[in-house]
């Protein structure tokens, strides 16, 4: 295979023992596996070094997001072509084959954007479907910005695998507890604020934000199709976004 066809698959962890196995698993035959790890305190590094996988350390310290070492981790990958794939995450021998082929073509875009299959309450979220996720590129042509929840940043053309086609999804693992999406909730609003501060939200935001948010997740994603999985999970959306603007009218008042 020309030097110019591998793909180096990055896994960002820590504490990632739970599905961490099943992960390597699913990505064995790739090129090289890349394990960036932050100063983990379980099981994650005796796992990675079972599977034979390239281990990297990027120091947590401070740092409360992955963003800086996915950074540094794409920029550490051996091979021009990079899979960045979390350690909750499962890549299918189609989606393999699929990188693979695309690679081999002379008009090869310089990122792909991958869907992703969540699961909520044990049942396949229609309303978080296809949920694009920008993973796979050409390292040198990459910038993952320090932003919670970014997208990187790619100097070039970037596609996005079909919709329709399930069988190239990244499978999600993590299937999230109400206790864990209010948990995270409050979390990620926080870093929210950053995002959005110079936003003035009204009053009417406290309502319309999380009714259009609402709307968005059960009518129009179709998470009426969920059963009761879908309409709660509808309703956690709706709380996101009335955690934020609650939250940035209270920075306001507190400034007064």
């Amino acid at each position: 295979m020309n030097s110019q066809n591998k793909i180096t698959v990055v896994i960002n962890t820590y504490n990632a023992e739970r599905h961490l196995q099943q992960v390597l698993d699913s990505v064995k035959g790739f090129d090289e596996i890349l394990v960036c790890d932050m100063e983990s305190t379980d099981n994650t590094l005796e796992i990675a070094r079972r599977n034979g996988c390239r281990i990297i350390t990027f120091p947590k310290g401070k740092h409360s997001i992955v963003e800086p070492a996915r950074e540094y981790a794409i920029h550490e990958a051996r091979h021009e072509w990079v899979l960045v794939v979390d350690a909750d995450e499962l890549v299918s021998q189609q989606l393999k084959d699929y990188l693979y082929s695309e690679i081999a073509k002379p008009d090869c875009p310089e990122g792909i954007a991958i869907p992703r299959k969540n699961y909520f309450m044990g049942r396949f979220l229609h309303s978080a479907y296809p949920d694009y996720v920008l993973r796979f590129f050409r390292r040198d042509k990459t910038h993952w910005p320090p932003v919670i929840h970014c997208s990187p940043v790619i100097e070039g053309r970037v596609v996005r695998i079909p919709q329709n086609r399930k069988e190239l999804a990244f499978e999600h693992l993590a299937n999230d507890s109400v206790s864990d999406i209010l948990r995270k909730s409050d979390t990620y609003s926080d870093y929210e604020l950053l995002r959005r501060r110079h936003k003035n939200y009204g009053i009417g935001a406290l309502f319309l934000r999380p009714t259009f948010r609402f709307v968005k997740s059960y009518f129009i994603k179709r998470g009426f199709l969920d059963g009761k999985a879908g309409l709660i999970h509808a309703l956690l959306d709706a709380v996101y976004q009335f955690a934020i603007v609650a939250k940035l009218m209270e920075g306001r008042t507190k400034k007064k």
